[in-house]
């Protein structure tokens, strides 16, 4: 689709005070309340961090958060509506994804001379996004506040600026000191970025709202902003996907400690985890626990089920695997006939062997595999991004998700696959079944598998719930929630709608 240069699309910006400040499911809401009144919204992000990554009808990746914002604008996603994604392998460095396609790895200074490039690319996805759009939600990364990156940024004020999109600043009162935070933040940008700020959010506040009247004095006067509306918190939140892996370490993904659900899913929390959205629909379900088992922590004794999900270093995640004595943990698991499952990465680390010969995913390399399925991998191009249907093999029920991943598996193992995909066989099983793996990402979405799925735990479950339709009703109840406490009509305004 070719972009219309000469048509000026209204446009809001929402950039945070700091990250995980909920920008991702405030434009989903906004979104979905907008698309509600007849307007047709197109939901943008010109650079995202994350490796929790959804695959396009136009075959690319872009950041789960994009694709549920497009969801909720009634949307299917596509590459422009993400440009930009870093998908981090170590600490320092990343896989660079330039409008769906993978453009290499770059390590983070190094990225810094990328950024002219990558600039022009998400203005000019930016344009194609306004082609069939009333109005374009675009969302922040990380905040302007981080003024030691501003030279060439693309993804908070370099971006309003360049695209001349008022912005709107979102603040997180969970995490305390929320009036420092945006007076803060104002107070450090330079005068034509704080010409650019328009109004701010109060986001995910707990109790008596009235008790922050003073609190909205207090930063109107000293920033001279208007308040555009204190949010509550949405407890259903949870409910929907989550953008990254703060999300495991903070204890919003997971049912922990639940006891009274009889049914229990151990994932151990790979240090490159990654597509962890595999695990919603099975926390939906109102008898399945599903434990995230933090590193240090040995895997529970009592699981039915481990589910080792994908990885964005895989030979590296599996040498950790090992260190935290997670290899010991699920022989023992299999000895005491507890089923195991893997999911791309998790399904290569099950084989026998692993080699990167190109270092594709790091350091040039190989290493045994678990040694559980009767397969091995070779790490290597062109990378697999592509949407599909299928059946599985052990309950013969319906599935669909979508392959990404780079590697090709091979081996007798094949030769007993777990599912069938576009009339060709993938993956694995291993011990009568008690042992699979296959590539499918998104394959506990479909509600009859995932049902007949968890009655093989379980006989005679009441399963009902109903996975996607379950989304679609929460991304409502949000709209509904953002429309009760915030100022849309002004926000229309300040877009110039």
């Amino acid at each position: 689709m070719a972009a219309d240069v000469g048509r000026r699309v209204p446009a809001l910006m929402f950039q945070g005070t700091g990250s995980d400040v909920g920008k991702s499911l405030l434009v989903a809401g906004v979104a979905r309340a907008f698309s509600k009144r007849g307007i047709q919204v197109a939901p943008f992000k010109p650079q995202n961090m994350s490796n929790n990554a959804a695959v396009t009808a136009d075959g690319g990746e872009i950041g789960r958060a994009q694709a549920l914002q497009a969801r909720a604008a009634g949307l299917r996603p596509t590459v422009h509506m993400n440009p930009i994604l870093l998908k981090p392998q170590t600490d320092i460095g990343s896989q660079v994804i330039i409008q769906g396609k993978v453009f290499g790895t770059a390590k983070a200074r190094d990225y810094y001379g990328l950024k002219p490039q990558l600039l022009e690319k998400t203005l000019e996805s930016f344009s194609i996004i306004g082609n069939d759009a009333d109005l374009i939600l675009v969302e922040g990364a990380g905040s302007p506040a981080e003024i030691n990156l501003r030279a060439g940024d693309i993804a908070n004020m370099g971006f309003a600026e360049a695209a001349d999109v008022p912005v709107i600043l979102v603040a997180d009162i969970e995490r305390g000191g929320v009036i420092a935070s945006v007076v803060g933040t104002v107070s450090v940008l330079e005068a034509d970025e704080r010409a650019r700020l328009k109004g701010y959010l109060i986001n995910k506040f707990r109790g008596d709202l009235s008790l922050f009247d003073d609190g909205i004095t207090a930063i109107t006067s000293r920033t001279g902003l208007p308040s555009l509306g204190v949010l509550p918190w949405f407890e259903q939140a949870h409910l929907l996907p989550a953008e990254d892996a703060v999300a495991l370490d903070h204890g919003r993904i997971g049912t922990t400690g639940e006891a009274a659900r009889p049914i229990k899913i151990a994932v151990p929390r790979l240090e490159r985890i990654s597509n962890f959205d595999d695990l919603d629909p099975l926390r939906a379900e109102t008898d399945v626990s599903v434990e995230i088992v933090p590193r240090g922590q040995a895997l529970p004794g009592d699981a039915d089920l481990v589910l080792i999900l994908g990885s964005k270093a895989t030979i590296s995640d599996l040498k950790d695997f090992r260190v935290q004595g997670w290899d010991v943990d699920l022989k023992a698991h299999i000895r005491r006939g507890g089923r195991v499952l893997g999911l791309c990465a998790g399904y290569q680390m099950l084989g026998r062997r692993l080699n990167d010969p190109d270092g594709i995913e790091g350091v040039p390399g190989a290493i045994d595999g678990l040694g559980h399925l009767d397969v091995e991998t070779v790490m290597k191009g062109p990378k697999t991004l592509v949407e599909v249907r299928g059946r599985d093999h052990g309950t013969g029920e319906a599935i669909s998700g979508y392959e990404m991943h780079i590697g090709e598996t091979t081996g007798p193992g094949r030769n007993a696959p777990m599912v069938n995909i576009e009339g060709r066989p993938d993956g694995a099983l291993g011990r009568g079944g008690q042992i699979a793996g296959c590539y499918l990402h998104g394959i506990f979405a479909s509600d009859a598998f995932r049902h007949a799925y968890l009655s093989g735990f379980r006989g005679g479950r009441n399963a009902g719930t109903a996975y996607e339709a379950g989304v679609d009703a929460v991304l409502d109840r949000l709209a509904a929630h953002i429309e009760d406490h915030c100022d849309l009509d002004r926000m229309l305004t300040i877009a110039g709608l």
